[in-house]
């Protein structure tokens, strides 16, 4: 059939646009008279001049024309109708393409009034009855009618004016200012024909049997030959009269209202009839939909299911919310007798529209576990509803863009028309939530908002749509720890589920921040999580391992970085010598650190002494407690045999008020009376390289850095720097001035003495002639320099490492 099919219904032509065809495009809608002009079709246009033009089910576009229009070209008992239709894809409609349609419908017998009631015009059409004495008389001078009325047109037979019966008054208007009001007016051969918009200014609104009726009463003059002729043009249509109860539509219809009836004194029925769509049905046909034609004294009423056969669903949308209204186009025709029309035929053509119904869209989630896809349906829709763009995030996805972001979008077509669009979406797509449930499930869910739009009123809704998965599918963080030196090292490796898990210590934030601030190591490359803490640090906790050994175990946990949840636990434990807590200095300074151990939590470690209870700690912490003192102080006892000295104390913690310790920890220190120490000589077969003296202006700087990374230095108020035995000093000398690349610093001799003075004696070779002392027993660490922001010239540096030691003479330590 083309884009447009056309069929003809009484003496009513309707043209279907083909939906498929002009989906989605922008439509103008022209009329083409008898000489081939082109009118484009207005709402005013339509209702002056007979024509409707409607959307269907769903998207098809019907036009109707009346078969008395104001383009339609009558010939015999044939009239037709030509159309053009422009069609653009764009709303300037440039590029539009045109399609011209031509349709001829057969002109049937007519009654002598015919009323017709159509959305958006009234119609009368009447015949016109010319008396014989009339039809016999011969007018000598027909152009006397300009001279006497020239308003009045020299055709043999032409409508000159109408006149509006109004409460308050009567009023003429001529065909030229009834057009420009709006009013169609037509006359042929045998009939005058006025058409009235509903919201002409001389309509007025008439109740009867409390049905409201749109209500025109007119009398239209027309001219045959010499003589003025007149009739009754009036028009009424009901407005309303509809009621919806128990998912029924009623709608009834008065049969005689006076407007239409004036004058008459006789009624009688001749025929009721109704249809769907203009289309008249028998009474089978009726019963097979449940329709329901009653035909009482005064009314006539029509009963439909609500979804009944013959009307469809449209989509509404009503403060955002979805919907549906059931439509109906009814078709009621009621002819009668009277004595003074003889035969009246009423013509009533009704869309029905039901209220608003809201409308629930169904959202299944139908998981696809071996794609790994969550595949989501939406719907069912009907035609008249289309997916336009999705909300990713916070951001406007339109549907062809949405695969860019992993979603791949299908519309599904049932049989019935309707539609459901089904999206899928990848379990590991980046908008996919994933958070961890229990054991080895875990929770996907995807959160997307749609935006739907109807046809053709525009109208745009939104649905949001949360789909959950559970997936056992969770590989869980893993740790492994160990002891190294005096530090305790807990490996974690991540899993799937861990991404926003945090490390907390107790209630705890291990930040790398924090971690610095307890000189902790943190680190984190994405795949695993290493922590190392030392040996006596405030987060370790202590305990006694049988009877010469202490437990250190340190904790962590992994909580949920938004909720805070706890999701693991995971420890390192290592078993430790109490000699790690006690220092014997060659000089008799001992360094013991008390330890809370577990059980003893309410222990003050402030409030923990030696012997001497004017002992006290240097340095308290929440766990720990740190005594500096002298082996001759703080009643520590001593005894001596032939090969060593041994000095010993304890650490007491005293109840208030109480003399019998509670918390006791003995320890000693053991001196050796002799030692002796086998020194190797090396001697150096290859001279040093000989260098030309010169002379000049150097300036140098040198300084003890905190850490091997040479990146921090001590500064001059952290003086004096405190180093136990064995502990590594990182030296740097570098050639401040002058800064000329072809020099390079050497170092030829580098020594410590026991004071500030660098004559003074003994003295101890850090090294000697460029080179670590052979004598040492640990021996100094030459650092390479490599060149950074920091350092320009490498060759102006030289970084070497020198382990602490102190003076002694004989058993004897040496200070000054």
């Amino acid at each position: 059939t083309g884009p447009m099919s056309f069929e003809c219904l009484g003496n009513l032509l309707r043209i279907t646009l083909s939906a498929e065809y002009f989906e989605d495009k922008y439509l103008s809608l022209f009329l083409i008279d008898q000489s081939g002009t082109a009118w484009e079709l207005d709402e005013a246009m339509a209702a002056q001049c007979g024509y409707t033009v409607t959307y269907s089910t769903w998207r098809s576009i019907e036009f109707c024309a009346s078969a008395l229009s104001c383009h339609s070209h009558l010939e015999k008992d044939m009239f037709t109708v030509t159309i053009q239709i422009k069609a653009s894809h764009t709303p300037d409609m440039s590029n539009a393409t045109t399609h011209l349609k031509s349709a001829s419908c057969h002109y049937g017998p007519r009654s002598p009034r015919e009323l017709i009631c159509k959305s958006n015009y009234m119609e009368v059409s009447v015949r016109r009855e010319v008396p014989q004495t009339i039809k016999d008389f011969v007018q000598d001078e027909p152009e006397d009618w300009t001279l006497l009325f020239p308003e009045a047109k020299a055709e043999e037979a032409s409508i000159w004016q109408i006149v509006f019966h109004q409460p308050e008054e009567k009023r003429a208007l001529l065909v030229s200012n009834a057009w420009s009001a709006g009013y169609g007016l037509n006359t042929t051969d045998s009939r005058v024909l006025l058409r009235v918009p509903y919201t002409a200014a001389q309509v007025q609104l008439v109740k009867d049997q409390g049905i409201t009726f749109s209500v025109l009463r007119s009398s239209t003059f027309y001219k045959y030959q010499w003589v003025i002729l007149m009739v009754d043009t009036s028009v009424g249509c009901p407005v309303d009269g509809v009621d919806y109860t128990n998912k029924t539509i009623t709608w009834t219809v008065p049969k005689y209202i006076p407007p239409l009836s004036a004058g008459v004194t006789s009624f009688k029925d001749v025929l009721v009839e109704a249809g769907v769509d203009l289309r008249k049905l028998s009474a089978k046909e009726m019963a097979s939909r449940k329709y329901v034609l009653l035909n009482e004294l005064k009314a006539i009423t029509m009963k439909i299911p609500i979804g009944a056969e013959g009307g469809y669903y449209k989509t509404f949308v009503s403060n955002g919310q979805l919907g549906v209204k059931y439509t109906i186009n009814l078709f009621l025709e009621h002819q009668w007798e009277d004595n003074k029309w003889r035969l009246t035929k009423h013509t009533i053509i009704r869309e029905i529209e039901t209220p608003f119904e809201q409308a629930e869209v169904a959202i299944t989630n139908n998981l696809n576990l071996s794609a790994r896809l969550m595949n989501v349906t939406v719907g069912t829709f009907l035609p008249d509803v289309e997916l336009v763009n999705l909300t990713i995030e916070g951001v406007v996805v339109a549907v062809p863009e949405a695969v860019q972001h992993s979603y791949l979008i299908h519309r599904t077509r049932y049989a019935n028309g309707s539609r459901a669009y089904v999206i899928q979406v990848p379990l590991d797509a980046p908008s996919v939530k994933k958070e961890y449930m229990r054991e080895d499930m875990r929770a996907y869910t995807l959160n997307v908002t749609l935006t739907f739009i109807t046809y053709p009123s525009s109208e745009t809704f939104v649905i949001p749509v949360i789909a959950l998965a559970a997936v056992k599918d969770a590989v869980l963080p893993r740790a492994r720890g160990f002891c190294e030196g005096r530090n305790l090292h807990l490996i974690i490796t991540r899993g799937n589920v861990d991404q926003n898990w945090l490390p907390f210590i107790s209630d705890w934030h291990l930040s790398q921040e924090a971690a610095q601030k307890f000189n902790y190591i943190l680190r984190d490359n994405g795949t695993h999580l290493a922590i190392s803490v030392p040996f006596l640090s405030p987060h370790v906790s202590y305990e006694v391992f049988h009877t010469s050994a202490i437990k250190a175990s340190f904790y962590l946990t992994l909580k949920d970085g938004i909720t805070l949840a706890q999701r693991r636990d995971f420890s390192v434990s290592c078993i430790f010598s109490p000699s790690e807590l006690i220092q014997c200095l060659p000089n008799g300074t001992v360094i013991i650190t008390a330890i809370k151990l577990v059980g003893g939590e309410d222990l003050d470690t402030s409030l923990l002494v030696l012997r001497d209870r004017q002992c006290k700690p240097s340095l308290v912490t929440e766990k720990t407690a740190t005594f500096k003192f002298n082996v001759n102080t703080c009643g520590t006892s001593r005894k001596f045999n032939s090969t060593a000295m041994t000095y010993e104390n304890e650490v007491l913690y005293f109840r208030p008020g109480d003399d019998t310790p509670i918390y006791q920890l003995k320890f000693l220190c053991s001196y050796a009376v002799k030692q002796t120490a086998d020194v190797r000589y090396e001697s150096k077969k290859t001279p040093p390289p000989s260098i030309k003296p010169g002379f000049g202006c150097l300036a140098l700087s040198l300084k003890l850095f905190k850490e091997k990374s040479y990146s921090e230095p001590y500064q001059e108020s952290e003086y004096p720097v405190i180093k136990y035995l064995k502990e590594a000093l990182y030296f740097e000398v570098e050639l401040l001035q002058p800064k000329d690349s072809r020099l390079d610093l050497n170092l030829d001799e580098c020594w410590a003495t026991n004071s500030q003075s660098q004559d003074s004696l003994p003295q101890w070779h850090i090294l000697t002639h460029g080179c670590e002392n052979n004598k040492d027993f640990y021996r100094t660490v030459f650092h390479k320099v490599n060149y950074s922001l920091r350092v320009k010239f490498p060759q102006h540096l030289k970084r070497f490492e020198v382990r602490m030691f102190t003076f002694v003479q004989g058993t004897s330590l040496l200070q000054e």
